[in-house]
């Protein structure tokens, strides 16, 4: 059995990933009686408190500052950062579990902890989901109605700086029709099991010469 695939896939603030991915793996939920390859989202490590309905293990791992330090220090992160007062990490050692077991594993991550995971992961196959234009990442950022101006424009530009890592990427989403977006994040990933060299065990004996 192939190894599953670790995906790792970013967008700015308002790029609406988290939508697509979760339109995604709901999809490969109603196909389960086909013979398609099992994904997951990676679950991080988080130090914060849980927010109403929240469930431990299923949004986030929820760990003390001792505890994630403890971690921290032994390596156990594939990536980490600090997000004002709490901290965030991708555990290394329930990814590479899942990936033996034959899953694709998707992490839902900034261009900084793609950096970190490259690192250990160069394999890992990149994704990077962009707005079809400024003007709309503004209105997408404006419409929820609940920032000043300030605000908005602080996360606008935070959100530019982040996308001009794109080149980072092997892929590129165009998030403009929503389920086309969803789409093109399938193509990406049926499409990496259909490489040479992981289909290289259904290629019947008599091609191998």
């Amino acid at each position: 059995m192939n190894s599953g695939i670790l995906f790792i896939v970013s967008a700015p603030s308002g790029a609406g990933k988290t939508s697509l991915l979760k339109a995604l793996l709901e999809r490969r939920q109603e196909e389960i009686q086909q013979p398609v390859q099992k994904r997951v989202l990676s679950v991080s490590h988080t130090t914060r408190q849980p927010r109403p309905g929240e469930v431990n293990g299923e949004h986030y791992h929820f760990v003390s500052v001792e505890q994630f330090q403890q971690m921290a220090g032994e390596r156990a992160f594939l990536e980490s950062a600090q997000v004002f007062d709490n901290f965030y990490g991708t555990a290394e050692a329930s990814v590479r579990e899942q990936l033996e077991t034959g899953k694709d594993v998707i992490l839902e991550i900034d261009w900084q902890g793609a950096r970190q995971v490259r690192e250990r992961f160069t394999d890992a196959v990149t994704i990077f989901v962009v707005p079809p234009s400024v003007e709309a990442l503004r209105e997408r950022l404006s419409s929820r109605g609940q920032d000043s101006d300030e605000i908005i424009e602080r996360r606008m530009a935070d959100a530019l700086s982040e996308m001009s890592h794109y080149d980072e990427y092997d892929y590129i989403v165009v998030n403009d029709l929503f389920e086309q977006g969803v789409d093109d994040l399938e193509a990406v990933m049926r499409g990496q099991h259909l490489t040479l060299n992981r289909q290289q065990a259904s290629i019947p004996p008599q091609l191998k010469t």
